[in-house]
C-alpha cells in the first residue's frame, strides 16, 4: 500500500539527495549513494542505497521506493533534476566512476562545454548513458544522463535525432516499472514517424518503417563471426550495438514478429552475454 504524503518511484532511479523513506520505522533519510548489484547472469538485481548515518537500504529491482514529496514533486529522479548543467552532471558521474577508463574519456570530451545542438556531443551523451547503465550498473545517473537527450525536440535532423531516439530509448526501459513515465518517453520516440504531410509520402514512409521494425538489424552475421573467431572484444561491442536496437523497438512497443515480452528477454540475455565478456576480457 503507497504510503500517505509520499511518492511512489521505482527503486532502479534512487539517486543521491533523495529523502527515503526508511523500512519499518517510518522515518525518512536521505540518500548518500547509490550502488546497483547484479545477479549471477549479469543482470541488475538489487539497488542498494546508502542513507545519512551509514544505514544501507537493499531494494530488488522492480521494487517500489518511497521519497517524501518535496524530493519527488518534479516527477524526476534527483540526479537529474539537481544537477545545474550538463557539465557538472557529467562531472559528477566521472568523479563517481574513477576506474572507467570508457566514462572517463567521454566526461574528458564534454568536459570542455556540451552543445545540446552537436551531434558529436549528443552522440557521446548516449554513449556514456549506455555506459552506465551496461557496464557500470548505474540506473540512475544513466537515467539522469539519457533525460539530457529526452528532453530535446525533434527538430527534423534525422543524423541529430538517432542519438535522442537512443536516450529516449534507454529512458524507456529505465523507467519500465512506472508505466506513465515509460509510456512518456515512448511517446516522444515515435514523434518522428508522423511528421511526413504528404498522404503517400507518409503511407509509403510507415511500410518502411514497419520493415525495419519487423527485420531489424540485430548483428547476428557480426557476433557470430566475432564469436567463432574468439574475439571477445569485438563481439562485446556489437552486442551493445544489439542492445540498442533491441531498447529502441521496446520504446515503440514491439513489432509484428517481436513482441515486447520478448524483447525484454532479449534484453536481459545480451546483459548477460555482455557481463559475460566482460568478466573474459578481464582475465585476458
Amino acid at each position: 500500500m503507497e504510503r500517505t504524503g509520499l511518492r511512489a518511484v521505482p527503486a532502479e532511479i534512487l539517486a543521491v539527495g533523495d529523502v527515503l523513506a526508511l523500512p519499518g520505522s517510518g522515518d525518512a533519510a536521505e540518500v548518500t549513494a547509490v550502488t546497483v548489484e547484479n545477479d549471477d547472469f549479469g543482470v541488475p538485481a538489487l539497488v542498494v542505497a546508502t542513507v545519512a548515518g551509514g544505514r544501507r537500504v537493499s531494494l530488488a529491482t522492480g521494487s517500489t521506493a518511497y521519497l517524501e514529496a518535496a524530493d519527488a514533486e518534479a516527477g524526476t529522479p534527483a540526479i537529474a533534476a539537481d544537477h545545474g548543467s550538463p557539465e557538472a552532471l557529467v562531472a559528477r558521474i566521472a568523479q563517481a566512476h574513477p576506474d572507467s577508463a570508457a566514462i572517463q574519456g567521454i566526461a574528458g570530451r564534454l568536459a570542455r562545454g556540451i552543445n545540446l545542438k552537436a551531434g558529436s556531443n549528443l552522440q557521446d551523451l548516449h554513449q556514456l548513458a549506455l555506459a552506465l547503465f551496461i557496464d557500470e550498473g548505474d540506473t540512475a545517473s544513466a537515467l539522469g544522463v539519457a533525460d539530457l537527450l529526452a528532453d530535446l525536440p525533434f527538430d527534423g535532423n534525422f543524423g541529430r535525432w538517432k542519438w535522442i531516439e537512443g536516450g529516449l530509448a534507454v529512458a524507456a526501459y529505465l523507467t519500465r516499472h512506472d508505466e506513465q513515465r515509460s509510456a512518456r518517453y515512448s511517446a516522444a520516440i515515435r514523434v518522428a514517424d508522423d511528421v511526413e504531410s504528404d498522404p503517400l509520402r507518409a503511407k509509403t514512409a510507415a511500410a518502411f518503417r514497419q520493415r525495419q521494425l519487423n527485420e531489424p538489424n540485430v548483428y547476428d552475421p557480426e557476433i557470430l563471426r566475432a564469436s567463432t573467431a574468439g574475439k571477445a572484444d569485438v563481439e562485446r561491442d556489437y552486442r551493445i550495438l544489439r542492445i540498442g536496437v533491441l531498447l529502441h523497438l521496446r520504446a515503440h512497443g514491439g513489432s509484428e514478429t517481436l513482441s515486447r515480452e520478448v524483447l525484454e528477454r532479449r534484453i536481459a540475455a545480451e546483459l548477460a552475454a555482455i557481463g559475460a565478456l566482460t568478466a573474459q576480457l578481464a582475465t585476458t
